[in-house]
């Protein structure tokens, strides 16, 4: 009975238009012989033919690895990656969303890197925007909130108490960590730092959290997600999380702290950047993102607060 070393899972919902492109690039994943691995597709409760898309595969697929489904009901990526973790038979889960596509050599470096490195837990390589139209004039600077990660040709650490940390698309994480550490019902259950806070509950386990440079994906941006309504409500997704991120590894006496810190700093942040743009930031798409984040990064610990009132109230309710 073969022993799968590397899952490549791939959470999707209504993926079917989506999908057959990330499973092209897949069966054409090079130096892969030396050990066995298998590609799951994790259907999170899709109205579409994602399904169906899946099953044509697997008719024809004619691969050494296996293609798998399952399906995930609850809404919500962190619901289709813990279903992920539960059905892989890996003991290494590469995650990829159905809109970054991984070069030929992707799967090989992420299992290579993992013998490399054992005591990383988790790790990410190098995410490049695949543009539909051209990105607005400074856009580096926000690339991170769409999931673009460039950060050199070296491997290095991250810094999770900074939240320093690398994004899902394309996230690396040992089985064997995941299950010792991670709950089973996170806090954040959408794309909004639930990566983060897998990384963080892993390094507070005492894992590694690295940046492989020699993994290599391409995130498809379409023209949509470079609108400016989308892109400042990325902004202010990515700062309300901010402060739940930052509690996760801290203790109850320092969150009053740390809270106060995070109002004061994101409020100086944003006042100095007022400042500095202050006539631009109508035109200036990239400069209303950065302030939006700013923001918004103030006030999400009043937005923890009212969380946390609000689930008392229903908790109550219910007893």
């Amino acid at each position: 009975m073969k022993q799968i070393k590397f899952t490549v899972a791939i959470p999707t919902y209504n993926g079917e238009k989506r999908l057959p492109k990330v499973l092209d690039k897949l069966r054409e994943q090079i130096n892969t012989e030396h050990f066995d691995w298998e590609i799951l597709v994790v259907d999170n409760n899709s109205k579409d033919n994602t399904a169906k898309v899946v099953q044509d595969y697997q008719k024809n697929w004619s691969q050494s690895y296996n293609l798998r489904y399952c399906f995930e009901a609850e809404q919500g990526l962190a619901f289709a990656r813990q279903k992920a973790i539960e059905a892989a038979k890996g003991e290494l889960i590469g995650f990829i969303d159905d809109d970054v596509f991984p070069a030929p050599d992707w799967v090989s470096m992420a299992y290579k890197f993992a013998q490399e490195y054992p005591k990383a837990g988790a790790y990410g390589g190098q995410i490049h925007g695949d543009f539909e139209v051209e990105p607005p004039e400074n856009f580096g600077r926000i690339k991170s909130f769409l999931a673009i990660k460039e950060r050199g040709s070296k491997a290095h650490l991250y810094n999770p108490e900074n939240l320093s940390l690398p994004p899902g698309a394309g996230l690396v994480v040992r089985k064997k960590a995941w299950l010792e550490n991670v709950p089973q019902r996170l806090v954040r259950t959408t794309r909004g730092g639930n990566d983060f806070e897998i990384s963080l509950h892993l390094h507070r386990g005492g894992w590694e959290i690295w940046y492989n440079p020699d993994m290599h994906l391409d995130h498809k941006i379409p023209s949509w997600r470079l609108e400016r309504d989308y892109l400042l409500s990325l902004s202010r997704t990515v700062g309300l999380c901010i402060c739940e991120l930052r509690l996760i590894n801290i203790k109850s006496w320092q969150k009053p702290i740390v809270m106060t810190k995070i109002v004061m700093g994101s409020l100086r942040r944003a006042i100095l950047h007022i400042y500095k743009y202050r006539q631009n930031l109508q035109t200036d798409l990239v400069a209303a993102c950065e302030l939006e984040f700013f923001l918004s990064s103030m006030l999400s610990p009043f937005e923890l607060i009212k969380k946390q009132f609000m689930k008392s109230i229903a908790v109550n309710k219910t007893s």
